[in-house]
C-alpha cells in the first residue's frame, strides 16, 4: 500500500489527538494507493481496544464508495505496544481482503506505521501476515 506522507502524518496526529485511548478508522483508494482517511470514533473509548459504530462504518463505506474508491485498509492505533495486531485485533477482523493498518505510538518520538493482511479462518500461524507501506 502506498501512503502519502500527508495522510500519514493525519493518521499519527488522529493517534496522538485521541490519546489515552486508541483512535480508528478507514482509508479509501485506488490501485493500492491511499487517497483518503476517514477518522472514526472509537465508540469503546479505551486504549485497549476499538470499535467503530456500524452506521458510521456504513456511511464511510458509501462514501469511499461513491467517489469510485476501494475501502484499502481498516486503521487504529496501539498507544503503549508494537505495530502488529493483538488477538483481539485479530478476531474482529471482519474484512479478509482490507489491509488492517495500524499506528504505534509506543515511542512518541518515532511513531511506527504497519500494514497487515488477516485472516481469521486460517491456523492462527498463518492468520496474520505483513504488507508493505510506503509513506511517498
Amino acid at each position: 500500500m502506498k501512503l502519502p506522507k500527508a495522510l500519514a502524518d493525519d493518521l499519527v496526529a488522529h493517534a496522538t489527538e485521541d490519546l489515552p485511548n486508541e483512535c480508528c478508522g478507514m482509508i479509501g483508494g485506488r490501485d493500492g494507493v491511499a487517497e483518503r482517511v476517514y477518522r472514526a470514533v472509537n465508540t469503546e473509548g479505551s486504549p485497549f481496544m476499538y470499535v467503530i459504530d456500524p452506521r458510521e462504518q456504513m456511511r464511510i463505506m458509501d462514501d469511499i464508495d461513491d467517489a469510485g474508491m476501494d475501502l484499502l485498509a481498516v486503521y487504529h492505533s496501539h498507544t503503549r505496544s508494537a505495530a502488529y495486531p493483538s488477538r483481539t485485533d485479530v478476531e474482529l477482523a471482519f474484512f479478509p481482503k482490507t489491509l488492517y493498518l495500524i499506528v504505534s505510538l509506543a515511542d512518541r518520538s518515532a511513531p511506527e506505521i504497519r500494514a497487515f493482511q488477516i485472516s481469521r479462518t486460517l491456523p492462527p500461524e498463518e492468520a496474520v501476515r505483513e504488507e508493505p507501506v510506503e509513506i511517498v
